[in-house]
């Protein structure tokens, strides 16, 4: 059995069916390589956001993101089909940003491990001259 809330469970099944649906039918040259990471639904079932990635140019994620405002009426009658939901919720599509926010992050980690143990290995041997 299932384990989770409903909307997890909702959300779990849109973003699989989006995947598929964007590989196999939709044919808009606006779309590149997409990756749905997330679908988060809201509590009523009424509104799915959907985070994204797209390995484009900023100009192409702006194209990416035009395409799928395009692409969200024949997405949503593709779900209503596969689907076994009494309303099919309403598709808000996000581009998923983490990815950059974790990469700056680890940047600024690696930057600052040297100055670290740089830092340790000086202390180490004004502890040792003291005593």
């Amino acid at each position: 059995m299932l384990q989770g809330s409903r909307q997890d469970r909702v959300g779990d099944l849109i973003r699989s069916e989006l995947g598929q649906l964007a590989t196999r039918q939709l044919k808009d040259p606006g779309i590149g390589f997409l990756t749905f990471t997330y679908v988060r639904v809201t509590r009523d079932l009424q509104l799915a956001r959907i985070y994204y990635l797209s390995l484009a140019s900023p100009k192409g994620m702006q194209e990416t993101a035009r395409a799928l405002i395009r692409a969200t009426p024949f997405l949503r009658r593709q779900l209503s089909k596969h689907l076994k939901l009494k309303r099919v919720p309403h598709l808000e599509f996000i581009y998923d940003d983490s990815v950059k926010r974790q990469d700056r992050i680890q940047k600024i980690l690696n930057e600052l491990k040297p100055q670290n143990i740089a830092d340790d290995a000086n202390a180490g041997t004004d502890d040792q001259n003291q005593y």
